[in-house]
């Protein structure tokens, strides 16, 4: 009974803190998207947490840990996920309550790749549709006793595979349907920056996400007493180190300068890489996993820009294409089973397998949840309401009042914008003012 109470305790603790992650995803995605956007990415991050928490508890959840007879989908538990019977010393509500921060996760990855450019009321059907079938699907078969993957052995300890790679992929297929931002690249293929509206919000957001991180990986133990536990912790942390500093340096020697975002982006790559292995591998394969990591987010974000595809805060390099490297790389760095810790191959080869559903299992989904939203509320805002911005289109408030900047000058250099309704002091008044 003790230990029930203590393992009550812990996993509620890292519960909270993966939907305090919500609040890493809410400051990055406003940091890295224009002004005129950045409520927008908020109240999308409000609608995971809120409806997308309720679909999962409604029917996700089912689908995901109910009862099946071939390992695809679950058919029992709807309405009722207290009703599961765990073998551990874990109250359901607590294990619900864990497994709807992960959910909700999922859908956030999306949030990223589609920001400035999508009908509000698309993406709250996303948001739902993720909940109820995508992700629930995917996390059947790599974590449910009965999945197909699992019975095969592929590891997936958190969910580089169940939740990056199909929520990353997800995420390119849907911004592919999408089409980039307006003005985002030219006719010759060249693409134009659009400056983030604040850099040290989006670090804010990065920090909190790397905090919750430890409760993403470590809690998955679901248990207080695992032995497991603070290596889970420490490779979070080296990975997530490793994948910073690599991307920072490489970015000082590609670009000449050290990119902020790139660093950003660096460190979550090496935090979602060691997911899937952070229980079964050694701190020096973490540095590895991040190091490598690190490179990866930065040529994928530059074949992104390649093919044309708008992603502004980099969220498919980042979970998409790293969520499939961390599930590779246990076949490669488990202490062991992997190759090159024991040469033996035969988990490298289920884990690719594991990786290539994943990112299938995504890139369909995404693309289906598209042409369901093109049938119905409409995917994409309009060209006034992308000009405008969503802030203003979708939420009739801006981020921040361009008014208070200028309160000590006289109303008469004012200009009133109709399209906004708000009083924004023109470029020659906002010059004299810095």
């Amino acid at each position: 009974m003790k230990l029930m109470y203590v393992n009550t305790i812990w996993v509620v603790l890292a519960a909270a803190m993966v939907l305090f992650m919500e609040g890493g995803f809410s400051l990055l995605e406003s940091g890295f998207v224009r002004t005129k956007n950045a409520v927008n990415v908020t109240m999308k991050i409000f609608v995971d947490l809120t409806i997308g928490a309720l679909a999962f508890w409604l029917i996700g959840f089912g689908i995901m840990f109910g009862k099946d007879s071939f390992g695809l989908v679950g058919t029992t538990l709807f309405g009722s996920p207290e009703k599961i019977h765990l073998s551990m010393s874990l109250p359901s509500g607590a294990f619900v309550l864990f497994q709807m921060g992960f959910a909700v996760a999922c859908i956030s990855i999306v949030s990223g790749a589609v920001a400035e450019r999508m009908n509000f009321k698309a993406y709250i059907l996303t948001a739902a549709l993720i909940t109820i079938v995508i992700y629930p699907l995917s996390g059947h078969w790599f974590w449910n006793p009965n999945g197909w993957l699992s019975k095969l052995g592929v590891v997936d300890f958190a969910g580089s595979a169940a939740i990056h790679a199909v929520g990353g992929f997800a995420a390119l297929a849907m911004a592919r349907v999408l089409g980039p931002r307006k003005g985002r690249f030219n006719s010759d293929g060249s693409a134009n920056v659009f400056a983030p509206s604040n850099i040290p919000l989006a670090s804010a957001g990065a920090f909190i996400l790397w905090f919750g991180w430890f409760g993403f990986n470590a809690g998955n133990t679901l248990d207080a007493s695992n032995p497991a536990l603070a290596a889970i912790a420490i490779n979070t942390m080296l990975a997530g180190a490793s994948g910073g500093t690599a991307a920072l340096f490489l970015t000082m020697k590609k670009f000449g300068k050290a990119d902020p975002s790139m660093t950003i982006n660096g460190v979550l790559s090496g935090l979602v890489a060691v997911t899937a292995g952070c229980a079964t591998i050694s701190q020096w394969s973490a540095i590895a996993i991040g190091i490598i990591s690190g490179v990866i987010v930065i040529y994928a974000t530059l074949l992104i820009d390649h093919l044309k595809i708008d992603d502004p805060v980099g969220a498919v390099s980042v979970h998409g294409f790293n969520g499939m490297f961390g599930t590779i790389a246990v076949g490669l760095f488990d202490s062991t089973h992997g190759l090159f810790t024991t040469g033996n191959a035969s988990l490298l080869g289920i884990q690719l397998l594991g990786a290539v559903v994943a990112c299938t299992w995504g890139f369909v989904g995404g693309t289906f949840m598209a042409k369901v939203a093109e049938k119905t509320t409409g995917l994409r805002a309009t060209e006034r309401e992308e000009d405008e911005g969503l802030d203003m289109s979708y939420h009739g408030i801006p981020a921040y009042n361009e008014l208070e900047r200028f309160t000590d000058l006289p109303t008469s250099l004012y200009n009133f914008e109709e399209t906004t309704g708000i009083m924004v002091a023109p470029a020659k008044v906002k010059k004299i003012v810095g």
